[in-house]
């Protein structure tokens, strides 16, 4: 709940005054509460990515036109790691039909 309050309140209305032309993720999924880079101390779990992957592409279709790239950096629990980049791009893939 913190973590998705921080965005809405102070990233993603940023972002949004900003209005971009194209957005960039980078694309790390070692903030989940099961990767040990982070002590698990951001403690994301798939649904929040999943989360702020549906919010960047709502920003993406107002402000964009539909640009985005997508680039995986990180995640070093494997079964995290895949969990979470399958939500990721099954959002980009529901958005992009």
């Amino acid at each position: 709940v913190e973590l998705r309050d921080s965005y809405r309140k102070n990233i993603l209305p940023h972002l949004v005054e900003f209005d971009p032309d194209i957005i960039f993720i980078s694309a790390g999924f070692d903030a989940h509460k099961r990767d040990t880079m982070n002590f698990g101390y951001v403690g994301m779990v798939e649904e929040d990515y999943e989360w702020i992957t549906h919010k960047l592409c709502d920003i993406v279709d107002k402000h964009c036109n539909g640009r985005l790239v997508s680039s995986l950096e990180g995640g070093y629990n494997l079964e995290a790691l895949a969990a979470s980049v399958a939500v990721h791009v099954k959002v980009l893939m529901e958005r992009s039909k």
